[in-house]
């Protein structure tokens, strides 16, 4: 897809909703409720008041567990409740084929507001050696949209910001990754065709000599 003769560009992704078909929130809740039979309006109360603590590093997956269990009123043990969590993933496969092809010049990086134990479950994953840098909210302290997130991810990938597309499924993160240099590609799993079509356009197009 590049041409050896121009300076390479490279490409960093979002995980949920981008590596996954819908949200991982959405699902785990959901999955949540049917399983324990409590309805998915208090879960998700529970879930997303707290959710950013996890999101940051400041509490593990189990004393989160523990705090949903009381204030929902969650049956469920830790380790059903960690195998489910896991197990709400749901793949979309042709990101993880358009991971697969690209270019072994091109740079791939990670930026995902992400979850203890989900991250170490995701590192596991024969796919990921694809990247040459992951960065998780949750290892960093900082959580997209907010700038620091984004300069956490340059430096890993030790290139300028202004060589690397940034794809997201939220509006807030490109518009964050544009401030910070990247170059914001807006994704949804429907319009995969188009996506591929308009990173490759990114992929064969020199990047601005600074």
């Amino acid at each position: 897809m590049t041409d050896s003769k121009l300076p390479t560009r490279h490409v960093a992704f979002d995980w949920g909703g981008v590596f996954t078909v819908g949200t991982f929130d959405g699902r785990s809740t959901q999955n949540l409720a049917d399983l324990t039979g409590v309805p998915v309006e208090r879960v998700r109360e529970s879930y997303f008041r707290h959710v950013r603590q996890l999101e940051v590093g400041a509490w593990t997956l189990p004393h989160f567990w523990t705090v949903m269990q009381e204030e929902a009123g969650l049956p469920l043990p830790y380790g059903d409740f960690e195998a489910l969590y896991l197990g709400s993933v749901l793949d979309n496969l042709p990101m993880y084929d358009t991971l697969a092809a690209l270019p072994a010049e091109v740079q791939v990086g990670l930026l995902s507001n992400n979850y203890p134990v989900v991250s170490d479950h995701l590192r596991r994953d024969a796919r990921f050696g694809r990247f040459d840098a992951l960065v998780f909210s949750n290892e960093i302290g900082h959580k997209k949209p907010a700038p620091e997130a984004f300069a956490a991810l340059e430096a890993a990938m030790g290139v300028p910001a202004s060589q690397v597309a940034f794809v997201d499924d939220v509006q807030e993160n490109i518009d964050a990754a544009n401030a910070a240099g990247f170059y914001g590609l807006l994704y949804h799993h429907d319009h995969h065709a188009d996506f591929e079509a308009r990173l490759g356009e990114w992929l064969n197009t020199a990047p601005p000599v600074r």
